[in-house]
């Protein structure tokens, strides 16, 4: 490995540990409230469209990234 490929290699690491990555599932209400505080924090760095549990089930799942630090 060259020292070009090894200095790509360290920079992309340390970029994908910048971020936390999950699924959160609840209510709409509560999902909301959750999405508001990390807005506010300035840790949202994007989340997806709310989607259906299925089934009876009325909870909401939704994805979130955030940054660590």
């Amino acid at each position: 490995m060259t020292t070009r490929e090894r200095a790509n290699a360290r920079a992309n690491n340390q970029r994908a540990n910048q971020y936390t990555e999950m699924w959160i599932v609840g209510s709409p209400e509560d999902l909301a409230v959750m999405i508001q505080a990390a807005s506010r924090t300035g840790r949202l760095v994007f989340v997806s469209a709310p989607h259906q549990m299925g089934g009876d089930d009325t909870r909401h799942r939704r994805y979130l990234r955030l940054r660590s630090s």
